[in-house]
């Protein structure tokens, strides 16, 4: 289901410039947003449903307004693994659009998700009126570069429990709620493979993690739920200050 953007004044839903999302179009000014908000096409997901697809022409960017997105790679073999998660605010397919390249990897929703895509002759408008938008996303890559690393860097000095902790911490501010007693409870949009892509571990590995933590009663997972009854502890975990 697509729709056209209504005035400008939806823009800020869309388009967002704050601490939860990237701030990569905050530069444009008002004859750019105007240029913009015309063209671009919202479209509502539904979870599951691909957004775009690994090694398909790169024809825009996309903004999530709303929503989790997985972001995947697949190898010649079929074997999808979860390079990262997207949410309300970024930017998917600028790196293909940079490089001249089909998109290199898929993208598909998690959750319910509305998201924008504008064309790639939009963009490049865009880019030759206000080069500070291309500032800001080189700052984008520069920073998934770091982020990266880091991963990496994890992945060789933390154990899968501590790094399926981490993860459970990332993913608490938006599926997680607290009850009056102080239980944390976090509705999984992962199944327990995808934990495993994200971290990059294997299957096995992460059940054994999931036991590990059960057994410590630092969490308990009921199917998509996983039930904390004491953060603290599950920052312990992830080796994070209280």
């Amino acid at each position: 289901m697509q729709e056209r953007f209504a005035p400008i004044a939806r823009l800020a839903n869309c388009f967002h410039c704050d601490a939860r999302g990237s701030a990569e179009w905050c530069p444009l000014e008002t004859d750019d947003l105007r240029v913009l908000n015309q063209a671009k096409v919202a479209s509502h997901y539904q979870p599951g449903q691909a957004v775009f697809y690994q090694g398909n022409p790169c024809l825009g960017v996309f903004c999530i307004e709303s929503g989790t997105v997985a972001v995947r790679k697949t190898d010649p073999h079929g074997n999808s693994v979860i390079v990262r998660l997207a949410h309300g605010g970024e930017t998917l397919g600028y790196r293909a659009f940079f490089a001249g390249v089909p998109y290199r990897a898929g993208a598909d929703a998690l959750t319910a998700a509305r998201i924008c895509f504008v064309e790639k002759s939009t963009v490049r408008t865009l880019l030759d009126h206000q080069p500070a938008v291309a500032q800001a996303f080189l700052r984008h890559m520069a920073r998934d570069l770091e982020d990266a690393e880091e991963a990496r860097l994890k992945a060789a000095s933390l154990s899968a429990r501590a790094q399926l902790a981490g993860l459970l911490l990332v993913l608490k501010q938006r599926f997680g709620t607290m009850t009056r007693d102080g239980t944390l409870i976090i509705e999984l949009p992962l199944s327990r493979q995808d934990l495993a892509a994200v971290i990059g571990a294997r299957p096995e590995t992460i059940a054994r993690a999931v036991r590990s933590l059960e057994q410590s009663n630092v969490a308990q997972f009921k199917g998509r739920s996983v039930v904390i009854p004491d953060l603290d502890a599950l920052m312990d975990e992830a080796d994070l200050p209280a």
